[in-house]
């Protein structure tokens, strides 16, 4: 089966280091990251879709981040 998750996170190290956490876990980056600015926050945020096969079948209840 094939998981997806879309990693978001404020414009700061803190972004990288999410999706360096998903890569090493096996996730694989999905398509560019996007940027877009939070008018109502001021600031810019991030985002990157990242897949993942694992084996078994899919049901909503599976914890994404978990695995």
């Amino acid at each position: 089966m094939k998981l997806y998750r879309l990693l978001t996170e404020d414009d700061t190290s803190e972004f990288c280091h999410k999706v360096t956490l998903a890569l090493n876990k096996g996730w694989a980056l999905h398509g560019a990251p996007s940027m877009a600015f939070d008018a109502a926050r001021g600031v810019m945020r991030c985002a990157q879709a990242v897949t993942k096969e694992v084996p078994g079948d899919y049901h909503p209840g599976i914890k994404l981040g978990e695995q």
